[in-house]
């Protein structure tokens, strides 16, 4: 059986790139102890999907993403820009 290496979750709370929320699906995963083939087995999607999701790829589409992000436990959240740098700090605060 493979082992794996738990990831850390990333600290920057803006997601701003499809790499950004692949380091994060990766650290979900790895952090659940699944390796990527359990993982694409039971979120039921290609193993070669989660991979290139995982690495950045722009080509995993946007509504898959965000089911396998659901799917592993990474929460994505939506503010009005004019509140971003508000909430920022709030959720700063929180996760420190």
């Amino acid at each position: 059986m493979r082992t794996v290496t738990p990831k850390p979750f990333p600290t920057e709370l803006e997601l701003r790139s499809a790499k950004q929320l692949g380091i994060a699906v990766r650290a979900a995963r790895t952090q659940a102890r699944l390796t990527l083939a359990d993982a694409a087995l039971t979120l039921g999607v290609a193993k070669q999907t989660l991979s290139d999701l995982e690495l950045g790829k722009p080509s995993v589409g946007l509504g898959l993403a965000l089911e396998i992000a659901a799917g592993l436990g990474v929460a994505l959240f939506m503010v009005p820009a004019g509140a971003r740098e508000q909430t920022r700090m709030r959720l700063m605060n929180i996760v420190r």
